[in-house]
């Protein structure tokens, strides 16, 4: 075990180490990286920069304190509903993630169903795509978890979410788009379900919050999914991903005002005086909520339409380039910035997927492993821009390289325990 050392070191020192301990971290500013890090160009980075700066050390436990970033919050919530077709009842907050957001949509729907329902046992329906968050939530909050198949398109299956709604049901989940595979549910299909039997509908739409809105003006297809769609209750959105802020930052938004107070915790039976906390968190750190005001406002609706453009293209070549490699395929018909690829079934001998994320490793691009069936996952944002034909190059050779390889190396790409 690690001992602090006596004496403290020269700020210099400090920083030369922590520089020195990224050596083995993923290149994301090289574009060789399919997800974790979204990278909006060098304004973005330098109105972020500058915004860190001057909200490094604010609280947002006490916005009596800090009227500033109560004010900050707000706007930024504002501005996402605005985007999401959300009307001026539409209330929410910001969080520190994709995972915090969808807790507190759970957690609210737990809530609104013990107190308007008389719920004590309650119980929440997702489809097998649907965000581990969810899972999380339920263990969490002692909710029982029914986790339905999807069907040949990897889209959930709401007749199956239906068979298992019950009375006790509180929340019914779709995604848009579902994380592992890119493509969007029928949420109005599972809003009607929801609203049918008296529960929340929450869409996750942490991956797709900040490209779906611009992908319909840029004349995209994009399936109804937000506020306009009745019945949907709340919606997660992610400003660190595709909104291009810095990690730290997500939206959790209600379509009421009274929504919204279902997730608030408030005790004032304490020595300490009156407690209240919106969301997980007690403190709150200033600073991604003025990095996320500052990018959001830096980049405008034009900025993002245009971001938005270079991330489509960038998949679609993507797309294109993995279909034209004997040996492997897409999974699902994905529209947007989000492809799963695996192995084709028809190819001998199959391709091992996770023998070629090594492969790949090896030249410097980084995936997610998912699965089942075995298959690496990209997120694909401007980040990725200038890089896909030479990406395209280098995984034709190593697919060529892996046939017939094989690799007993199964692990994830999370955080792992030690």
């Amino acid at each position: 075990m690690a001992s602090l050392q006596q004496h403290g070191r020269p700020v210099e020192d400090v920083i030369n180490d922590l520089t020195a301990k990224r050596v083995n971290d993923v290149k994301w500013a090289d574009g060789r990286t399919f997800g974790m890090v979204y990278d909006g160009g060098p304004s973005v980075h330098d109105v972020a920069e500058q915004a860190a700066r001057v909200y490094l050390h604010e609280n947002a436990l006490n916005t009596k304190a800090f009227p500033s970033l109560g004010q900050i919050q707000s706007e930024v919530v504002s501005w996402t509903a605005g985007l999401l077709h959300g009307d001026d009842d539409v209330a929410g907050f910001l969080t520190s993630g994709g995972t915090e957001s969808i807790l507190c949509g759970v957690l609210a729907a737990r809530e609104r169903g013990r107190i308007e329902r008389g719920i004590t046992e309650p119980e929440m329906v997702v489809a097998e795509s649907a965000h581990a968050a969810f899972h999380k939530a339920a263990h969490t909050f002692g909710i029982t978890l029914h986790k339905t198949p999807v069907l040949d398109d990897w889209t959930a299956d709401v007749e199956a979410m239906a068979a298992v709604c019950g009375p006790n049901t509180v929340l019914v989940v779709g995604s848009a788009p579902q994380y592992p595979q890119g493509v969007q549910d029928d949420i109005p299909a599972i809003a009607a379900l929801a609203a049918s039997i008296g529960a929340n509908c929450h869409v996750d739409a942490c991956m797709g919050g900040f490209v779906l809105p611009f992908a319909e003006m840029l004349g995209r297809e994009v399936k109804p999914w937000d506020f306009r769609v009745e019945g949907v209750t709340t919606i997660s959105a992610d400003i660190h991903k595709l909104g291009y802020a810095p990690k730290g930052v997500s939206v959790i938004l209600h379509r009421t005002r009274e929504s919204r107070a279902y997730q608030t915790f408030v005790f004032d039976d304490w020595l300490g005086g009156f407690y209240a906390s919106p969301n997980l968190q007690g403190t709150r750190s200033g600073l991604p909520m003025a990095c996320a005001w500052a990018v959001m406002s830096h980049l405008g609706i034009d900025g993002y339409v245009e971001l938005t453009r270079t991330t489509l293209a960038n998949a679609d070549t993507f797309r294109s380039g993995v279909a034209a490699i004997e040996g492997i395929r897409v999974l699902g018909d994905g529209r947007f910035h989000l492809v799963a690829m695996a192995a084709d079934p028809s190819f001998e001998p199959e391709i091992d997927m996770f023998a070629l994320g090594d492969a790949l490793i090896a030249k410097g691009w980084f995936h997610d492993r998912q699965g089942p069936p075995d298959n690496l996952h990209s997120t694909i944002s401007n980040t990725n821009a200038g890089v896909i034909e030479t990406y395209l190059g280098d995984l034709a050779d190593c697919v060529a390289t892996v046939v017939g390889t094989h690799t007993d190396d199964r692990r994830t790409n999370y955080a792992t325990l030690e």
